[in-house]
């Protein structure tokens, strides 16, 4: 193991180290692992709406709380016992729908925007790009997954999205900088994330060939999500 996975698992280790009194807290008031995913997703309907009006810090602030949320679900449901296979699907799915609340505000803020400015018809193309790289790069996982391969492969996950998104939009919130540093991160977003996406694909294919993992028995190569 290099020492880039070690340090991300250190990492992982402190921040999980830290919450572990919040988590113990919540279990002892009895509060239900769901009841955090829900607030997760309205704190990233809110920050949608602070984007949308150009508000930038607040935005970044709620997305960090969101992404608390999100650790803090699956460590309270498995100190709790309350841990569950639907509990992580619907956790996995309000997460989807809060990255997607998060785009819509930035793509409200870029169409219409608050001042002329700031309309950009190419910056609501690469969020609308990013909105489907953020996609992909969970689908991918899921289908490798149900074929039996593990797919963690690619630059950005859910963690590294919101740690560029978090940061975009502090410095965006900066008067030197402003709206000029929110479109670079766009930009990286739909880029890292595609590309994420064809890691995967490279990754899943290499996996399958190695393992000579025949393909579902009806032939079929494609599949509804």
């Amino acid at each position: 193991m290099g020492a880039g996975p070690l340090l991300e698992g250190r990492i992982k280790q402190i921040f999980t180290a830290s919450l572990s009194p919040l988590v113990r807290l919540l279990a002892s008031a009895g509060l239900h692992p769901n009841t955090i995913s829900l607030v997760g997703v309205l704190l990233s309907g809110t920050a949608g709406i602070m984007y949308s009006v150009g508000l930038f810090l607040p935005a970044a602030l709620l997305v960090a709380a969101s992404g608390i949320c999100d650790s803090l679900d699956g460590l309270l449901a498995r100190s709790s016992g309350k841990a569950s296979s639907y509990g992580a699907f619907l956790d996995s799915t309000l997460d989807r729908v809060g990255e997607v609340l998060v785009f819509l505000g930035l793509a409200w803020f870029f169409s219409s925007g608050s001042s002329h400015y700031s309309q950009s018809p190419i910056t609501v193309f690469f969020i609308i790009l990013a909105i489907e790289g953020s996609f992909m790069v969970s689908y991918t996982r899921a289908r490798a997954e149900a074929l039996g391969i593990s797919c963690m492969e690619g630059l950005m996950q859910r963690p590294e999205r919101m740690v560029l998104i978090i940061g975009g939009s502090l410095l965006g919130s900066l008067a030197a900088i402003g709206v000029v540093a929110i479109q670079i991160t766009i930009y990286c977003l739909a880029v890292l994330t595609n590309l994420t996406v064809v890691q995967r694909i490279i990754h899943t294919r290499n996996e399958m060939t190695r393992k000579s993992h025949p393909y579902p028995s009806n032939g079929k190569r494609d599949c509804q999500s």
